[in-house]
This record gives C-alpha cells, structure tokens and sequence, in this order.
C-alpha cells in the first residue's frame, strides 16, 4: 500500500483522536468544576500503628453530620491502609490519585507522611496533613502540602512551657526524670529537640537516664528495669500506644508508681489505654495538641463521638483528622471547584476562626503551616481525659503526685 492511500486514513485517525480528547476533557473540565470533592484518607489501619490508624478514621466516621451543621460541601472519601509502612504509604498513595482522588489527608506518622507529601507534589494534588510533627515536611518549598499540626520544635516549646506550668500547679519542682522515647523519626527528633531546647527553659530537673526503644517491641522489661535503677523522680516519655500500655504494665509489675509522667506524644491519652488498664490508667499526664473543651466546635464533636461511638473518649486523633477534613471542606468551598492548583490557592488562604484545636484557628504560612496551633496538659481521670493547662482551656485541677499502683483497687 502506498502513501496515497494511506493519508486518508491518517486523517481519519486524527480527527478520531481529537474527537476521542474532547469527550474525555470535556467531562474532566465539568468535574473539576463540581463537586462532591473526593478526598482520599491515608492512614495506618493495619500494622504496628493500626490501633491509632483506626482511631483517627473515628474523627473521618463523625465529620458528615458535623461538617454539614457547619454549611459546608459535601465529601467523598476513598480510604487507603498505609500499614504502618513508609513504602506502601507511597504506593497507596499513588494508587488513590489513580483512583480518582482530588486531595489527600494523611497519615499520622512522620515517616509515612513525609512520603505521602513527595507524591502529591509530584502529582500535583493537595495534602492536607493531620498528624504529622516532623519539621522537614514544611520546609521543603511544597506548594501543595499544608499542616494543622505542629512541628517538633514547636511541639518541645509547647510541651517544656507546659511542664513548668505543671510544676507551679503542683507546687513541686522534681529534681530527676529519666526520658523514654521511641527510636523512630518522630521520637528521634523530638529527642534531638529536648537535649537543644531544655537549657533554654530553666527546668528543675536534669535527665538522670535516655533509654530508646523498638516502637514494635513486645517486651519493654529491661527498659523499665533500667529506668527505674535511676530512682528518677518523673518519667518523660515519647511513644506510642503499644509501648504505652507495655511500661505501664511493667512498672505495675515492678512496683514502681513515678510522682508523674509526662508524655510528649500520643499512646497514653488512647482509648484502648484506658479501656485496657482500668484504673491503672489513671494518673499519667499527656502533653500534646488537644482540643479546648470550652469551644463550640469541640462541643458538637464530643456530641458527635458519644452518638456514634459511646465507648470511646473524644481525642487528639479524632479532632486533627476531622479538622484537616474541615480545612479540605473550606477551602472546597471557597474554590468552588476540584482542581487541583484552585484548592491549592484555597488551602493556602484558609482563615477558620471558630475551630475545635487549642490557639487562635487554623490559617497557613508560607511553607504551609499553622503556626498558631498550641499544645495542653491532658490528665488521664477515671477513664476520661481533662484538660489542667493552659489556664485558658482548662476544665480541671491538677492530681499530683500519681496514685501507686498497688493501692488501686
């Protein structure tokens, strides 16, 4: 066949092409002008982290009822299971924009969201992070990443401030404390942040003992043995839920009850913690980013967390998470449309003022973060979490020293 005869067909087969990009595009144009937003919600259901994967998707589970008395757009959410695992983060990641996804929310850990935050700069889709603390994620010039969270150094500020102000409520300035953490990024820094940071805070104590640990272990013995060789007067600790229940158990074995702890991160606060300990639970102080119970915001999502889930306390997990979807949901509505730079520009202008986290609201810096965002004292009560610092988001008064052990019931 010769060319003559082939250029017809050539023509034919550009028109067909052309014809075939305008039906696609056409529709793809409509869809980034309407809604719902598909939102895709990345977190660790399964794996060493499930326990808190699965809490946060409480705060996905309660956001429709509460997201719509606030007047704002309708979400579709597409789940992905990261599996505690920073590789199939990225994968699953990926596989949700495949899917359709128009923003990301994610995914608790550091390592996990980190890798989620080169995805979707690649791919061009926003990140609305949750919980996620490690301070690079912010600094990297993305234009497509924001963060209701806050940075480790951020986090120290607040969690060293709160001490001091534990300490004046208590009346008591412990001379000891031997610091427990997690060797994985996030308790890395926050360890590498404390030994900056403390000089500057003129704390009364000095750390008698450092001792890391697996965030996987199933045996935390000889660390507690060790901890409590110190005769440290406080424990401070950076964890997660499995060890959080691990040295409880053993210090109860041990028979050894701290004046405090005090633990700058999650684990200690969660509802299987408590569900599981009882009253051995009672007594450990969590110095994290919480939300102001005297809000209205957090008053319709304890509202919304006793409907839905009447066993579980209302926490940290469960207001980020639904908070980075409020943030998705505004800047939605505002951009009034699904593309991807529209709610990019959208997120970066974010202005809520009637929010649920203790500080002034959620708005973005340059880099994307809110800077705003503040830390509480949250003491564990008789299954429940109160708030005894600041002053100003408060609703109970400090227990001091810890209970032991052995005289609970």
């Amino acid at each position: 066949m010769n060319s003559t005869h082939m250029l017809p067909n050539r023509r034919r087969l550009l028109a067909g092409a052309v014809a075939t990009t305008a039906a696609v595009a056409a529709p793809a144009l409509l869809r980034a002008q309407t809604g719902p937003l598909k939102v895709g919600v990345l977190l660790p259901r399964s794996g060493v982290q499930a326990g808190i994967g699965q809490d946060c998707q409480r705060g996905v589970d309660i956001a429709p009822g509460v997201l719509k008395a606030l007047g704002m757009p309708e979400l579709t959410i597409l789940n992905g299971d990261t599996e505690s695992n920073v590789d199939t983060a990225r994968a699953h990641a990926e596989k949700l924009i495949s899917d359709g996804a128009q923003l990301l929310i994610g995914a608790f850990d550091s390592g996990q969201t980190t890798a989620l935050a080169q995805v979707t700069e690649q791919k061009g889709i926003p990140l609305v992070i949750n919980i996620a603390s490690a301070t690079q994620i912010t600094e990297q010039g993305y234009k497509f990443v924001v963060r209701n969270f806050p940075t480790a150094p951020m986090l120290l500020n607040d969690e060293l401030n709160s001490q001091k102000e534990i300490f004046a409520l208590a009346g008591v300035a412990p001379k000891t404390a031997v610091f427990m953490h997690v060797n994985d990024l996030f308790g890395t820094q926050m360890s590498q942040g404390l030994h900056a940071m403390m000089p500057k805070y003129d704390l009364p104590y000095t750390i008698a003992d450092e001792i890391s640990y697996d965030p996987a272990a199933r045996d935390l013995s000889v660390e507690v043995t060790k901890a409590k060789a110190t005769n440290a007067e406080i424990i401070i600790v950076v964890g997660r839920l499995n060890d959080s229940m691990l040295i409880t158990r053993e210090l109860i074995k041990q028979r050894w009850t701290p004046q405090a702890i005090l633990a700058m991160g999650p684990g200690w606060y969660d509802n299987p913690y408590t569900k599981t300990l009882g009253k051995m639970s009672d007594g450990p102080i969590s110095l994290v980013p919480w939300y102001d119970p005297n809000k209205k915001l957090s008053q319709m999502l304890e509202a919304a967390m006793a409907k839905t889930y009447p066993d579980f306390n209302l926490n940290t997990n469960h207001v980020f998470t639904f908070e980075a979807l409020l943030v998705a949901a505004d800047a939605f509505k505002r951009a009034g449309s699904t593309d991807p730079k529209a709610l990019a520009e959208a997120l970066h202008a974010t202005n809520i003022t009637d929010n649920a986290t203790v500080g002034p609201g959620i708005r973005f810096d340059a880099n994307g973060q809110n800077t705003g965002v503040k830390c509480s004292a949250v003491q564990n009560r008789g299954g429940k979490q109160v708030t005894v610092a600041p002053k100003e988001a408060a609703n109970a008064k400090l227990e001091w020293p810890m209970k032991p052990y052995q005289d609970r019931a």
